[in-house]
Parts: C-alpha cells; sequence; structure tokens
C-alpha cells in the first residue's frame, strides 16, 4: 500500500472555499479504485495549512488517479488557492499502532 501525504497552504481567505470544494468532490476521491482511506487534516497552529492523507492499494493506482480528469479538475481548482506551493510525498507504511490495542502492526507487507 502507498500512503501519499500533500501539504498545502492556502491563502487565509481561501479556506473556507477549499473546504467546501473538498467536500463537494471527496466522495468522487475515495470511490476511486484502489482508494482506500482519505483523511482531510488541518494544522493545528496554522489553519491555513491542511494535508490530505490517503491510502492507496499500490503505486499504479495512484498515478491512474492522478492522469485523471478528476485529479486534473480538481487540482486545478485547488492550485488557485494556494499561498504557497504544495508539497507531496509518497511514503511506506512501517508500522501502525494503536493505543486501545496490545499488538502492533511492524510488517510494511501487512500495511
Amino acid at each position: 500500500m502507498i500512503h501519499r501525504i500533500v501539504k498545502m497552504t492556502f491563502r487565509a481567505d481561501e479556506v473556507s472555499r477549499f473546504l467546501e470544494f473538498f467536500d463537494s468532490r471527496k466522495s468522487r476521491i475515495i470511490g476511486f479504485q484502489g482508494c482506500q482511506s482519505l483523511k482531510l487534516l488541518q494544522d493545528s497552529h496554522s489553519p491555513n495549512v491542511i494535508f490530505t492523507l490517503s491510502v492507496w492499494d499500490d503505486e499504479s493506482d495512484l498515478e491512474s488517479y492522478r492522469r485523471s480528469d478528476l485529479f486534473k479538475e480538481t487540482w486545478k481548482v485547488t492550485k488557485s488557492m494556494f499561498e504557497e506551493r504544495a508539497r507531496a510525498w509518497s511514503t511506506n507504511c512501517l508500522a501502525e499502532l494503536y493505543s486501545d490495542d496490545d499488538s502492533s502492526n511492524t510488517n510494511p507487507h501487512n500495511s
């Protein structure tokens, strides 16, 4: 699985517009083939900094999404609201821990 993290810094006056836009697109994104989960996170000290954290079955599913019209249209609108250039990382999960579970998943092939 691939975990994709995207950090976006918006102009302060565009944050609510982005949140509404994301809300209108989220079901189509999570419904895209290979997308297992999607989180929208906001920096607790800088509310104009927002992250997406998505989990994909594999790199080819992520790339299919990135080549899709859905992504291109979404990114074009989103990018117009930026204060700074976005940064993105594709990562592999090495460990996933939960406080209420005394077993942890440290096998990267199961994450």
